[in-house]
């Protein structure tokens, strides 16, 4: 415990404050002395030049151009020191002797120091006598070195005398060769011997020379172990794995593992060895060749490991100037704030071991400091190397800050304004803020400490998404590239129209005369914000659309890979095909909306219409937003028992069909559009009519402001306006009658209020959390501590109040300590994830249209959601809310969870109607309406039901006990017999057949087969107990017994097909039939282990043949003439009879029938899935929707092993749709990652996961991604888009574009037109009109009258394909009828 307490404060709390520096003890000393050096030289190198130098450009200029210069030497030299290991150019030793003489005197602490002897070209020519010859090794091994007691060299010793280089060859026998110096022998002269499989293929064999009697030992490191036991030996490095593994399994014989005989009897020696290897001793080196000029080069004693753990490597060259650029800038900065005077007295020191821990990151950063003071990320994802610019980019970005604001307090000018009646001294608010700035600047080591700060990346997505939502109206960022495509396109929107804007207003002008530049700003900031609002800040597939586009030719070629898998998912296309619909759409509607917001701004209507704006505004907000959610509520305002407004599904057990589209719901989307593209829009016109005639005459530089304002705003009423009607009445009352004098104007007040309740709203929601978390009745009382812990937690709970308001502000987490990114991670492998994963397409189609029908009630970005049915429950995350699309992330739970979870799931499920109770007693209730006890504890849960029927498609599963149906040797043989029917289906119906029964080599092998004397006696394959033609008396299996049971199946089989097949008792395909099946039952008792008479050994044999295992028999190996006879005849053979012994149980009679057995095979052929779950086709077949599926599933859990019969039918599952605080799902997850990531609890019973029923502790901290959870699947970030949904788009006709429109109008007019003009017209028009009619009505040739009744008779409601294909049919046989009824005409004239 003391080790470890101590191992923590210094790789933790010491690491943290000096930026990655600390005594290591197992590093050598001269790691730990450079390391030393190091830090000390960053530290000393600012604080002497400021303190000798005075603050002039000069000190500025030496301090930078040292700090440069030292960084591009280190990193130079490193690179360079990494690509010559990577080449692996190795010397040898013997051409070296007096450098290894000089290595051998050398101390212990300076045995991993770089030796370097510039070689002449002497030199080279002794090098390139003693090269390898043919027979050697092609690569030598780039991690091929030694160096005595090194923290990551391996040390080769071997006898004074031997000065032989190592002879690496391959024998005659095509065997590695491994020289003596490389093996390692015990008392006795007796050689360990290894043998390790070779990439190539090839055997490497140990071969020792038993003449020689030179003992040598191998000896390694710790830090060597743990590195290369994961790497695979390979032919460059054989020599230095023998090494490894030698050691490793020492170390592992020391720990209890059983080791080789040869070693056990020699354990002491080996640690004798061990012991002694650390003394100085006369060793073998070798040495890397670090060239410099042509025929120049420098010979390196050092090896990668030692390299890595004294300095950090850096992949590439632009990493490398990234490093350098950055501690130049930190040097830059860093000294110029010393030069302006910001720190004083102590604090100068203070800072400059802020700048030295920075630069020091950039050098060494400990894995372990990274891991646990920076971001759980790098508990993910290993090691993170955004860590090691993580603080020297927030130290740029701070004391740029106070540079900025040193250079603007110079200024003598600063102005002195009044905001909302506020007024600001811009010189003390300036002053503020750099103080703020510096003192976060003096606490980098504390702040890093506790992780405050996230990632860097994650940092700048959270900064780039805050600035798009609430300045420009964005929706949410999904990454670095999504945060920086959003707000790049934000700050070009916003340019073209404050161009506009600025062009508009630079005249005053009339208040009856709106000019026409202003009119056409305003229609551009409806279209652009428009277009902007219905777009997704993930450019994926907006781009693949463009490269589908663009470069077709290179998209068909990545198409033809994945076809050729045979797994190509339809999900991109869809989403591509979605896109391109919303762009057609936008390019009308945008075009449509330009024109109407230019003709209403260029009149005076806004002028008078604001009080019925602003009425119309908060009734239909009241009704839509409150008032219908509330009443289709499963328990309105928490007090009514039931819903009001009850769906179709409310009173069904088990709903078979979509969803019925009821009457509110059509009432919510005609009100929801209305607000959005009406109302609102309107609204905001009206404000930038208003305002833009006040500032033409008041000369304000608001124009900017003004427009970015009215883009935020129209932006948030397309996107989402489920409370902009609350803020719209606040803003209203507030600046009209409680603060009218503070008021700006309305635009720029209405502006202000969003970010206001923006920020209330989280702050209501943390607080809400925090009483529902913290209430006393809520508490389990395991004990008396309690009684007297709750009133001493005042303090703690005034603190928590002051840290809830902190992070309202910054819209950070509740908890202070690593509020970082949790990254979409992926399925954990379990056989039940495909389940979630389809639910995730599911929603994928219809999750936009629900929330827009009000489905899921009220819904922000950032919501949280659990749907909760019998087996599935699942987490789902909202991430984007756009204009018509939504963007989110589902998480699947387990299936049958832990007991906590349970608990939780019950406290969803059960129903509060029947709680009569009211406070100590039980009066009862009235009516329709709840209890006071269960209206009392429904207000205080974080979470709240909002809907108990949710339909959506899925997959229901039914599973038998597959032991149970095979207990009996009676149903056993059944199997066996469906089996046997089955391939000889497969068999006859294969187009091979022919091919099959002609094939000379098969036949041949098939001869013994063709006796009908011939008698197959293995008995551990047959057996009278399981074979139907079995023969007891001959002890096996004979031609004429199997003929006498399946002969007739045989000819059945063969008579249904169109070419006519022999199939006599002596044709070949009865002699093929039987062979197979003779190998079908041999192959099932091999994979039983010859055991098939006990029920585990046959499961376990039938599951390795259903998962397509087959291992064939010697007198088998003719099936190897054509693998199709085991892939397309035994093996869906094996998978249709389980299927067929399933169904035997509920119409055992019909299934003896051959027509019945015939027809049900061929049915389930074509209807039904078979395979295992691990099968690429199964996840293909869930994902295209596949009505039934089945497969056997081995179940090994909790010590028991169970084999299981799993059938999924498609239909539409119920589910309880629980919305949950969302605060309350972000402290948890920051919850969980301060405890196991910074306070390291890794107990799996922790307090934090137990259920707590009215937060749901268990089930929301399960759902986030490991460690910290064990969610069964998380899915990626996936787009919803309404027009996938079939019934919202029944009502409002689907995306509006060129084509339908063209479609619509052509149905509705041109067909008209067509059918008025035979009644038109003259009488002799009349009459050949009529005739013509009448003659292709009764022509059995033309089809024009036929198909125009039937254009005619087709219903209303189609898809948008559907009117499309019409239209263009219908354009079709008009346009032939035409010139048929004028070829009639003039053959009647």
């Amino acid at each position: 415990m003391g080790s470890q307490l101590v191992q923590t404060l210094r790789q933790g709390v010491w690491a943290s404050l000096t930026g990655g520096w600390y005594h290591d003890p197992d590093q050598n000393t001269f790691n730990n002395s450079c390391h030393l050096y190091l830090w000390m030289f960053l530290l000393m190198l600012p604080l002497s030049l400021h303190l000798a130098l005075p603050p002039t450009t000069m000190a500025l200029s030496i301090y930078c151009t040292s700090v440069t210069i030292f960084f591009i030497t280190i990193k130079m030299v490193n690179y360079r020191l990494h690509v010559m290991f990577d080449k692996g150019d190795v010397v040898p030793p013997s051409s070296l002797s007096d450098v290894i003489q000089g290595a051998e005197n050398k101390s212990n602490a300076s045995d991993s120091c770089l030796a370097a002897k510039l070689s002449a070209d002497s030199a080279a020519l002794d090098c390139r006598d003693l090269e390898y010859n043919e027979a050697d090794l092609e690569h030598p091994s780039p991690q091929l070195t030694t160096a005595d007691n090194s923290s990551s060299g391996i040390d080769v010793h071997s006898h004074p005398d031997e000065n032989d280089p190592p002879d690496l060859n391959v024998d005659a026998d095509g065997f590695l060769r491994i020289p003596s110096m490389f093996r390692k022998y015990g008392p006795g002269g007796r050689t360990h011997v290894r043998g390790l499989s070779m990439d190539s293929g090839k055997d490497a064999v140990l071969i020792a020379d038993r003449s020689q009697n030179k003992q040598t030992t191998m000896t390694s490191s710790k830090s060597d172990l743990e590195a290369k036991e994961g790497q695979i030996p390979n032919e460059s490095n054989f020599v230095e794995f023998v090494s490894l593994l030698e050691s490793i399994n020492s170390t592992r014989g020391a720990n209890g593992i059983e080791n080789p005989p040869e070693e056990v009897t020699h354990e002491e020696d080996r640690a004798m060895e061990e012991e002694t290897s650390t003394q100085e001793k006369p060793s073998r080196k070798l040495y890397y060749k670090l060239k410099l000029f042509p025929g120049k080069w420098v010979n390196i004693l050092y090896d990668r490991l030692a390299l890595l753990a004294l300095l950090d490597r850096n992949q590439d060259v632009v990493e490398n100037i990234a490093v350098v650029f950055l501690a130049f800038l930190v040097a830059f900065l860093g000294f110029i704030l010393l030069n302006h005077g910001c720190f004083k007295d102590i604090w100068v020191f203070q800072f400059c071991v802020v700048i030295a821990s920075c630069q020091y990151s950039l050098l060494k950063v400990r894995k372990a400091f990274s891991a646990s003071f920076h971001s759980p990320l790098d508990v993910f994802q290993g090691h993170n190397q955004i860590v090691a610019y993580s603080r020297a980019a927030y130290f740029c970005i701070f004391c740029g800050l106070i540079w900025i604001l040193e250079q603007m307090l110079r200024r003598k000018d600063l102005p002195v304004s009044t905001v909302y009646g506020i007024t600001i001294v811009l010189a003390d608010a300036l002053k503020f803020l750099r103080d703020i700035l510096v003192g976060i600047t003096y606490c980098f080591p504390i702040t890093f400490l506790v992780g405050l700060f996230p990632q860097i990346n994650t940092f700048m997505i959270y900064l780039l998404e805050q600035i798009d939502i609430h300045f420009f109206g964005g929706t949410a960022a999904t990454g670095l590239h999504s945060a920086v495509y959003s707000i790049f396109r934000s700050l070009t929107a916003l340019s073209l129209l404050y161009g506009f804007c600025f062009g508009a207003l630079k005249e005053p002008w009339d208040e009856q005369h709106t000019p026409a530049l202003f009119s056409g700003f305003c229609g551009l900031l409806v279209v652009l914000s428009y277009h902007l609002s219905g777009q997704s800040s993930d450019p994926t597939v907006l781009m693949s659309l463009i490269k589908s586009k663009l470069m077709p030719t290179l998209v068909d070629s990545e198409e033809e890979g994945e076809d050729s898998e045979d797994i190509k998912d339809p999900l991109p296309e869809k989403l591509m095909n979605s896109v391109k619909e919303i762009l057609l759409s936008d390019l009308v509607v945008c075009s449509i909306a330009y024109i109407l917001t230019f003709a209403i701004t260029s009149s005076t209507v806004f002028l008078s219409l604001k009080v019925v704006l602003y009425a119309l505004a908060g009734t239909v907000g009241f009704v839509t937003h409150y008032l219908v959610p509330q009443l289709r509520k499963h328990h309105p305002w928490l007090w009514i028992s039931h819903p009001v407004l009850k769906s179709n599904e409310y009173s069904q057990f088990e709903p078979r069909d979509d969803a019925q589209l009821m009457w509110f719901e059509r009432l919510y989307v005609g009100l929801l559009c209305f607000e959005k593209y009406v109302v609102y829009p309107a609204i905001i016109l009206s404000a930038l009519t208003n305002d833009g005639f006040s500032l033409s005459h008041r000369k304000n530089c608001d124009v900017l402001l003004m427009t970015v304002a009215g883009m935020k705003l129209l932006r948030a009423s397309f996107c989402n306006p489920s409370f902009q009607f609350v803020t719209l009445i606040f803003t209203i009352v507030f600046f009209e009658f409680d603060c009218s004098r503070a008021s700006e104007t309305f635009l720029l007040d209405f502006f202000i209020m969003s970010i206001v309740f923006h920020k209330l709203s989280d702050l209501l929601h943390k607080l809400h959390f925090i009483m529902v978390y913290i209430a006393p009745w809520q508490i389990a009382w395991g004990s008396a501590f309690h009684a007297f812990a709750q009133p001493f937690a005042v303090p703690h709970s005034a603190m928590l109040l002051l840290q809830t308001f902190v992070t309202t502000l910054f819209y950070t987490p509740l908890s202070p300590f690593l509020g970082t990114f949790i990254p979409p991670g992926c399925d954990d492998n379990n056989l039940n994830s495909i389940f979630y994963e389809y639910l995730t397409r599911s929603l994928q189609h219809s999750l936009c249209g629900d929330l827009m029908l009000g489905r899921w009630g009220n819904y922000s970005s950032g919501d949280c959601f659990i749907l909760a049915s019998d087996y599935l429950n699942a987490f789902v995350h909202l991430i984007e809310i756009g204009n018509g699309l939504v963007t989110f992330q589902l998480r699947g739970l387990e299936f049958r969870g832990t007991y906590c979870q349970q608990r939780e799931v019950e406290a969803i499920t059960e129903g509060v109607e029947e709680d009569d109770a009211c406070c100590c007693c039980e009066p009862g209730h009235l009516p329709h309406v709840l209890s006071c006890n269960a209206a009392f504890n429904l207000r205080w849960l974080a979470w709240e039901v909002t809907t108990t029927k949710y339909l959506l498609e899925g997959y229901s599963i039914s599973e038998n006990n597959a032991a149970i149906m095979l207990q009996v040797y009676d149903l056993r043989k059944l199997l066996i017999t469906y089996y046997l029917k089955s391939i000889i289906y497969y068999l006859i119906h294969s187009l091979k057949l022919q091919t099959w029964i002609k094939d000379s080599s098969i036949t041949e092998a098939l001869v013994s087969y063709t006796k009908w004397h011939h008698i197959e006696r293995d008995p551990a394959v047959f057996s009278v107990k399981i074979d139907e033609d079995y023969v007891h008396c001959l002890q096996g299996v004979t031609r004429a017994s199997f003929c006498n049971v399946y002969l007739e199946w045989i000819q059945y089989c063969a008579n249904k097909m169109e070419e006519p097949v022999d199939c006599d008792e002596d044709s070949p395909l009865v002699t093929l039939c039987y062979a197979l099946s003779v190998l079908g039952r041999r192959s099932l008792g091999t994979a039983s282990h010859n055991m098939s008479n006990s029920l585990e050994s046959f499961l376990y044999g039938f599951n390795t043949l259903f998962k397509g295992d087959f291992r064939i028999a010697t007198k088998d190996e003719w099936v190897f003439t054509d693998m199709d006879l085991l892939q397309k005849v035994v093996a869906p053979g094996v998978r249709m009879s389980l299927k067929l012994h399933q169904d035997h149980f509920t119409c055992l009679e019909e299934t003896e029938e051959p027509a019945i057995l015939y027809e049900a095979i061929s049915n389930y052929k074509t209807s039904l899935v078979i395979c295992h779950e691990s099968d690429p086709a199964w996840r293909k077949a869930v994902l295209s929707s596949r009505d039934t599926l089945l497969t056997l599933r081995h179940m090994v859990d909790d010590g028991t092993d169970e084999y299981k019969i799993i059938m999924l039918y498609k239909r539409h599952l119920s589910f309880k749709v629980i919305k949950i605080n969302k605060e309350c799902v972000r402290g948890l997850w920051a919850g969980q990652q301060q405890e196991l990531v910074f306070l390291r609890n890794r107990n799996p019973e922790r307090g934090s996961i137990q259920n707590s029923k009215q937060a749901l502790r268990n089930m929301i901290n399960s759902s986030c991604d490991q460690p910290l959870g064990y969610p069964m699947y998380v899915s990626p970030l996936t787009t919803s888009y309404m027009g996938t949904h079939k019934q919202l788009r029944s009502i409002w006709g689907g995306p509006l574009s060129l084509d339908s429109i063209r479609t619509w109008l052509f149905s509705k007019w041109v067909r008209k037109d067509n059918l008025t003009s035979c009644n038109s017209g003259g009488n002799m028009e009349d009459v050949d009109c009529a005739g013509g009619s009448s003659s292709l009505s009764h022509n059995p040739n033309s089809i024009t009258s036929q198909s125009l009744s039937l254009y005619q008779a087709r219903p209303n409601r189609t898809s948008h394909a559907n009117r499309q294909h019409a239209a263009g049919l219908a354009h079709q046989i008009f346009s032939t009828g035409e010139r048929m009824l004028r070829m009639l005409n003039k053959c009647n004239i």
